[in-house]
């Protein structure tokens, strides 16, 4: 049955008190960033993900990019990333002139490959970029001992998985550092906005420099020094204390929030598992070492041909269902650094069956009940 009100793909909700916490930036007139509520939120986010720094940004692409700085990256190095994933994973390092070298995907979860790492591995290879797919962690532990074995770090792009778990360590604080996302489409958002954490061992003074400018104002706010000053490249990356309110005030009912985004990716995977079985549909896979974020929830279609159907049936019924990444490698950038057809096979093949259904945390059951309708409807081999 068709609906009249369109079903969005996502939606970002207020969910605690970040109205309160606007109205106490505007009163203080404090609305740069690095004041009381960024210190609130980068402890918080210390606390879930400990042994880290963490350091509020504009974006996780700003966070990236500082990262890609701070290891000092130039144009005769080389960088592993998944080629089936947001280009801001290859983009933020290849803007320092180094050279991305696409892995492709495991065909479970959808995550960077660990089997072919070493074979992609070069003697200018300095450091690993992956993503925790849809909220569910890479395997890490084999990733990790290539890393040590060749000197290189490890970036977790942890656009996805925030409060995810690996092994029962949290994604983000397993590599030398990690980048978080809180876009408007993530489950805590603060429309825009990101955070580097950074690892035991990594440069954070750097780290900070870079993400003001370049400059040493972090040592002048701590009356280390008299002045600050041009110290090194970086960027203006610091996030203001709007954003962090407004993400601190989500990040505080966090547990409310991942309850309600499992609750709605459980139930999708229980009311389509005999419909998928039926038209040759895949579900998403988390591997029993694994605790997931619940960040989306797709499907892998039979064929191009078939998601593309299934897409258009949905919009028919008045629901979002998008597909997602192109392949990089077989980007005109990914092309301009090497990247041809063919070379990651399992990453075209997915991208171009792959289909996400809304989710997002005031998604109600009536709605979802929409959507699985709509879904069930579609028949693969009618």
């Amino acid at each position: 049955m068709e609906r009249s009100s369109p079903i969005p793909f996502n939606r970002a909700s207020f969910v605690g008190e970040e109205w309160d916490y606007l109205e106490t930036v505007r009163s203080s007139g404090e609305m740069a960033g690095n004041q009381a509520l960024t210190k609130k939120v980068e402890s918080l986010l210390e606390k879930a993900l400990p042994g880290g720094t963490a350091l509020l940004t504009t974006s996780c692409t700003s966070a990236l990019e500082v990262i890609a700085m701070g290891l000092n990256l130039s144009s005769d190095d080389h960088f592993i990333v998944p080629s089936f994933t947001f280009v801001s994973s290859a983009a933020a390092f290849s803007r320092t002139g180094a050279r991305p070298l696409f892995s492709d995907i495991r065909p479970d979860t959808l995550n960077i490959d660990e089997r072919f790492l070493e074979t992609l591995i070069t003697p200018q290879t300095k450091a690993i970029v992956l993503t925790h797919y849809g909220g569910v962690g890479a395997e890490m532990e084999e990733i990790q001992r290539v890393a040590t074995k060749y000197g290189i770090a490890v970036v977790e792009d942890n656009a996805h998985g925030l409060f995810g778990t690996y092994c029962e360590k949290p994604l983000g604080a397993i590599g030398t550092f990690a980048a978080l996302s809180f876009h408007t489409t993530k489950n805590f958002t603060s429309g825009q906005g990101g955070a580097i954490i950074a690892r035991e061992g990594a440069d954070v003074e750097q780290l900070r420099n870079i993400r003001e400018n370049g400059t040493n104002r972090a040592a002048f706010e701590r009356n280390e020094v008299d002045h600050y000053t041009w110290v090194t490249q970086g960027t203006n990356a610091l996030a203001s204390e709007l954003l962090a309110g407004v993400l601190l005030a989500q990040l505080e009912n966090r547990e409310r929030i991942q309850h309600r985004r499992e609750q709605i990716w459980r139930r999708y995977e229980t009311a389509l598992a005999g419909w998928a079985k039926t038209n040759g549909v895949t579900l998403p896979y988390i591997p029993p070492h694994c605790v997931s974020s619940y960040h989306l929830f797709h499907l892998i279609m039979p064929t191009r041909e078939s998601r593309n159907r299934f897409i258009a049936h949905m919009k028919n019924h008045t629901v979002t269902a998008p597909s997602h990444y192109v392949p990089l490698h077989d980007s005109p950038m990914g092309q301009r650094f090497g990247g041809r057809r063919g070379q990651c096979p399992v990453s075209e093949e997915y991208a171009a069956r792959l289909v996400r259904l809304p989710l997002f945390f005031s998604l109600t059951d009536a709605q979802q009940d929409a959507v699985v309708d709509a879904v069930v409807s579609f028949h693969q081999f009618a």
